[in-house]
């Protein structure tokens, strides 16, 4: 059996005006660990690659580690962790914040989100000349999605992920984010720096995370492609080295399908990451595992009986 935990930000204080993010210390991030380590055994991307079908057919716990978007915040206080209890991860992220030199829309939205209410949040949109509403089963969706968050931030947050046009989502939120930030000192302190993603490779813990950090299923057959296959051939290239996961933002089925899946296997993925709770066995597509958020692991207590 495959338990695959997924991590974002990993930080000191969360401290904002609202609260717009769900992550863990660098302490609870190590007790997670701790707790899960007495229960099975850790692997690394090479196990998997080279024993998935054991690990998937085994009865046996084995964990992995995974962290989403390139964040400073993970090689900066998850790093030292990881290599103090001596356990192997996989750190995926996107290619456009080192080869197009921007933030990706989410962490401005994000970063908006922790200064502004989502009230104030909904009103500027719509005052920007547009009218967004959702659905009856868009608010359903968007409840299962964001199970965190209180119901009007998780209808944002849909609202924002999924529905709206990504060129008109990226200039709506552009606007409003160089209000109030400068991109280029928000990238270079949220982000790895190339190094830092050089020697992630070195370790072999380096996945992609697609290009721009869309939904890549709702989107055409040739942007999905560019998606994966641009991440891919950009890491490989300034690492020297050979991508073979993929993890897919947001990592709903919306983002997330079979025909996501065999894109992703023709491109040269061997394994690919969804956000869809639960284990994994023999049964799973190995290019759209589940993986349990850290967030799951409540009190430091498991995530279900399962485990």
């Amino acid at each position: 059996m495959l338990i695959i935990i997924n991590y974002h930000y990993i930080r000191k204080d969360f401290t904002s005006k609202f609260r717009s993010i769900f992550g863990v210390t660098p302490d609870l991030f190590e007790q997670q660990l701790i707790s899960l380590k007495s229960q099975g055994d850790y692997i690394s991307a090479n196990d998997l690659i080279i024993n998935s079908d054991k690990i998937l057919n085994s009865k046996n716990k084995y964990f992995f580690v995974t962290f989403d978007d390139g964040l400073k915040e993970q090689y900066k206080f998850a790093l030292p962790i990881l290599e103090k209890l001596r356990i192997p991860a996989m750190f995926f992220a996107n290619s456009r914040n080192f080869q197009d030199k921007k933030v990706s829309t989410v962490h401005k939205i994000h970063l908006l989100r922790s200064i502004i209410s989502t009230k104030d949040f909904t009103k500027i949109l719509n005052n920007q000349g547009q009218s967004f509403l959702l659905s009856k089963s868009d608010l359903i969706k968007a409840k299962s999605t964001y199970v965190y968050d209180n119901p009007e931030d998780a209808s944002l947050k849909y609202l924002l992920n999924f529905k709206i046009n990504f060129s008109l989502q990226e200039k709506l939120i552009k606007n409003i984010f160089n209000i109030y930030f400068d991109e280029c000192e928000i990238l270079n302190n949220l982000y790895m720096s190339e190094n830092e993603i050089v020697d992630l490779s070195k370790r072999n813990f380096l996945g992609s995370h697609t290009h721009n950090h869309y939904p890549i299923g709702l989107l055409s057959q040739t942007e999905i492609e560019f998606e994966l296959k641009n991440s891919k051939l950009f890491f490989e290239k300034i690492t020297q080295s050979t991508i073979s996961m993929v993890s897919y933002p947001y990592g709903t089925p919306d983002a997330c399908n079979a025909e996501v899946a065999n894109n992703a296997k023709s491109v040269g993925y061997k394994f690919g990451f969804t956000t869809t709770r639960g284990s994994n066995n023999k049964n799973n597509n190995k290019l759209l595992l589940n993986r349990y958020d850290c967030n799951d692991l409540s009190d430091v207590n498991i995530i279900s009986e399962e485990l």
